[in-house]
């Protein structure tokens, strides 16, 4: 096991084990215990009771965090030449089509999301096997397919995101970085949050939000207090 540095310690040593925390305080926590020397990522965890497993339980999503990710969000814009100029106005950052298409065929997927159009679907699907494992194929749920190509775009480079409970039931997302001010990491989180809780599959039964924890790219998980957020 790795040796823990003075600065891991003093950060472990404010995280105090079995407290539950509210999201305003592990808001303001997980910026002091962060012991990156960059703007790391603020993530968090929320564990829901769903079975995955089954159809009628998947929760899959995507909402708009009031003040982004932090990330300057990569966006492809699969469209046909008469919608170029609309994704380049709204700020995606490659546009086009068949030449985009050849580069992910030859491995390229150096972006974040794709856009694309309900045209262009059937041109994707046999690049399903590169985009599908990287999260990249787009997908009319999450808003990424659309013929309302400039509003998509802008979205998503304000601070949209999409999310899927993964098989343990577990939902992951990234709510800020850590120079944000803890309001606006609250905000974020209480926002993802609240959709979650909209979405409750009406097959779920018993507790739906089962554990959040908020954390930095390289800090200890903040167990915060279900009944803080509700």
């Amino acid at each position: 096991m790795a040796k823990l540095t003075k600065k891991q310690k003093d950060a472990l040593s404010k995280v105090e084990k079995g407290k539950f925390y509210t999201l305003e305080e592990g808001s303001a926590l997980v910026k002091e215990v962060n012991t990156a020397k960059f703007d790391a990522s603020v993530d968090i965890a929320v564990r829901l009771g769903v079975d995955p497993r089954k159809a009628n339980q998947m929760v899959r999503g995507v909402v708009s965090l009031p003040h982004g990710t932090g990330k300057d969000v990569k966006v492809l814009a699969l469209v046909t030449p008469d919608k170029e100029a609309e994704a380049k106005e709204a700020g995606a950052d490659y546009v086009g089509l068949d030449e985009y298409l050849q580069k992910i065929k030859d491995g390229w997927t150096d972006v974040d999301v794709i856009v694309t159009m309900p045209a262009v679907m059937g041109k994707l699907g046999p690049l399903g096997r590169v985009l599908g494992p990287r999260g990249l194929m787009p997908n009319p749920k999450s808003g990424t397919v659309t013929m309302d190509i400039g509003k998509a775009v802008a979205e998503v480079k304000a601070g949209k995101i999409d999310f899927k409970v993964d098989k343990y039931g577990i939902i992951h997302a990234a709510i800020g970085k850590v120079s944000f001010e803890p309001a606006k990491l609250q905000e974020n989180a209480q926002e993802l949050i609240q959709t979650l809780v909209k979405m409750k599959p009406t097959a779920a039964k018993g507790i739906y939000v089962k554990s959040i924890y908020i954390s930095s790219t390289m800090s200890p998980g903040i167990a915060i207090d279900t009944k803080s957020v509700n």
